[in-house]
């Protein structure tokens, strides 16, 4: 990412300290995370869909976190806050591995998109085609309407993808329900 970004100053920081926590696992001999949900939307949505925290896959968590942990990273306490995310002084989004398997082994790993950030290394995120099933499946489960907005919002400014494999992992995450007509409506 260049001067001049198009992303919000502080989705940027928190992209540019997962490069750096993405470089460290790498250069560790671990796979690094992948970056999933909302701030892969972000990314490929060139922040028309902005989220609040970096949901990420992850099979080494617990190197993950020791990682985490090195670059000021620190687990919420106290009463009323959830545990399950990280925090980090200087951003104003929280990380949370959300799996240890992409899309429960789902997702074809060879088509991953990775984001370089110069000197802050890279990051690696969920192909849009994956995105976009992920979202069709969470709509079609009933339990959020809204990503059935973001699902076409991908597809609409989706370049380069891979209309096949797309169209198989929306009939995979919706049971056969929903396909391409639903996104082109």
């Amino acid at each position: 990412m260049a001067q001049g970004s198009p992303y919000r100053d502080e989705f940027e920081a928190a992209l540019r300290v997962l490069g750096r926590i993405s470089a460290a696992m790498d250069e560790a001999g671990y796979r690094p995370p992948v970056l999933v949900g909302g701030a892969a939307v972000e990314i490929y949505t060139t922040g028309a869909i902005t989220t609040g925290d970096f949901d990420m896959a992850c099979g080494r968590q617990d190197i993950l976190e020791a990682v985490m942990q090195r670059h000021g990273f620190v687990r919420p306490s106290g009463a009323g806050v959830a545990t399950r995310g990280w925090v980090h002084p200087g951003l104003r989004l929280g990380f949370e591995v959300v799996s240890d398997t992409l899309l429960d082994g789902m997702a074809d790993r060879a088509k991953i998109r990775v984001v370089e950030l110069g000197e802050d290394g890279s990051v690696a995120v969920m192909a849009p085609e994956d995105m976009i099933a992920d979202r069709m499946g969470q709509f079609a489960s009933g339990s959020a309407p809204e990503m059935l907005g973001q699902a076409r919002a991908l597809y609409r400014l989706g370049a380069d993808l891979d209309i096949a494999y797309m169209t198989r992992r929306i009939s995979e995450e919706t049971a056969g329900e929903y396909g391409l007509q639903d996104l082109e409506d």
